[in-house]
């Protein structure tokens, strides 16, 4: 191979820029200093997110989310007297959860119920906070160009719809059922939307706080190194449909935990001693897939052992493959964690989902999911792509915005 000259210095520099440039245009005309204030702030909201999410299963397992059958947007006064509890039980006790399942429930034991689903509100309202205040300072000290203005406004945006989805969940479960014998719950759908919404929403934070702590991917940082750019190339085609199947992966858990699924078929592999249970067909159509238990698990199952099989697929490939060290890292982190995950979902079946195991189990899909995330952003292209994303991004936030708002306005009006 020829010895690069000084032009040819010169022109890789002149390439690593304008990737630094054009990838970075959340992070145009700030300081580093700015950047890395705005970036640890956007990723402690990603973990306050993330302990939402970890809450809101630890708040579902212990069937805590329906005890509150009212919703204010600005917040609710928590019971302080004897005759305020008493209130608040009272509503309790003329929902369908407690005439159904929690029959006979003392006040001391309502008050844990109610506490669980108080702070999994207010966590979230105080997450609120965390996020407008610094949103504001930073702007009046001018570190807020146009296109992290919109970023936030959307971020914003979809924070305040996540309060409304909740609650248009919640009042799924507040409704009668339709049999005697079914046992209140919220809707399979809801939860799911609810769930996928967190996700996106810290997603998203995730990915601002990287894009601005590292503004050039480690890609493309090494674009110079031919060699490199080409195992770069081979794996992101690899990572990005074994990221979709971690996200589908994780949307189907929602189902499950949606329908309870995770209390039947307490065995593993078979499922009642068959690979595919005689009630597999139970409902008609599409409906089959989503409402019917079995189904939801047996799939679960599936595309669980499907997304450690593919995310193997892809440590494996990875490892002949020239790649920048945290990419490397990630792949490595990626495959422990998906073995981890499948073990943890096992155990929490075979073990008739105890809250501590269901709650490690959602923490852990959330994990697995950064893990893809933070793979994704190392393999970035370079200039060209992200001039392409650039303009996506110009047309797409207005576009997300306005399906967000679309979507807040729907759930409230819709029951």
């Amino acid at each position: 191979m020829a010895a690069e000259t000084p032009s040819m210095l010169g022109a890789s520099a002149q390439r690593l820029t304008q990737a630094s440039t054009l990838s970075n245009a959340l992070g145009a005309g700030l300081s580093s200093g700015a950047s890395r204030a705005i970036s640890l702030w956007l990723g402690g909201c990603a973990a306050w997110v993330f302990s939402m999410v970890v809450l809101g299963g630890m708040t579902r397992l212990t069937r805590s989310g329906l005890s509150m059958t009212e919703w204010k947007f600005t917040g609710e006064k928590a019971p302080s007297s004897q005759e305020d509890w008493e209130a608040e039980f009272g509503k309790y006790r003329a929902s369908p959860e407690y005439h159904k399942v929690n029959r006979g429930m003392s006040l001391e034991e309502f008050k844990f119920i109610y506490w669980m689903e108080y702070a999994h509100r207010m966590w979230g309202r105080a997450l609120g906070v965390v996020f407008a205040v610094p949103a504001v300072y930073f702007a009046a000290r001018g570190w807020v160009n146009g296109p992290l203005a919109r970023r936030l406004g959307l971020l914003f945006a979809m924070g305040a719809t996540q309060g409304f989805v909740g609650w248009w969940m919640v009042r799924s479960g507040l409704q009668e059922t339709k049999t005697e014998w079914d046992v209140p719950r919220v809707s399979p759908y809801r939860l799911a939307a609810h769930l996928t919404s967190a996700a996106i929403i810290y997603g998203t934070l995730m990915w601002t706080s990287l894009s601005l702590a590292y503004p050039t991917s480690a890609a493309a940082a090494l674009s110079a190194n031919s060699a490199m750019t080409a195992g770069v190339n081979a794996l992101r085609r690899w990572a990005h449909p074994v990221a979709g199947l971690v996200a589908i992966t994780a949307l189907s858990g929602a189902f499950v935990a949606g329908m309870d699924a995770g209390h039947a078929y307490n065995t593993f592999p078979l499922m009642d001693g068959r690979l595919i249970p005689e009630e597999y067909w139970a409902l008609p159509g599409w409906r089959n897939a989503f409402e019917n238990t079995a189904a939801v698990q047996l799939h679960h199952r599936a595309l669980a052992l499907c997304t450690l099989g593919a995310v193997t697929a892809l440590w494996a490939r990875a490892r002949t493959l020239p790649l920048p060290p945290s990419s490397r890292l990630l792949v490595h982190a990626m495959m422990g964690m998906a073995a981890l995950q499948v073990a943890l979902g096992i155990t929490t079946l075979l073990t008739y989902v105890p809250p501590s195991l269901g709650t490690a189990h959602q923490a852990g899909a959330l994990t697995l999911l950064t893990l893809a995330l933070g793979l994704l952003h190392t393999l970035r292209r370079g200039p060209v792509a992200a001039a392409k994303s650039g303009m996506a991004s110009q047309l797409g936030t207005p576009a997300a915005l306005a399906a967000v708002l679309a979507v807040g306005t729907a759930v409230t009006q819709y029951s």
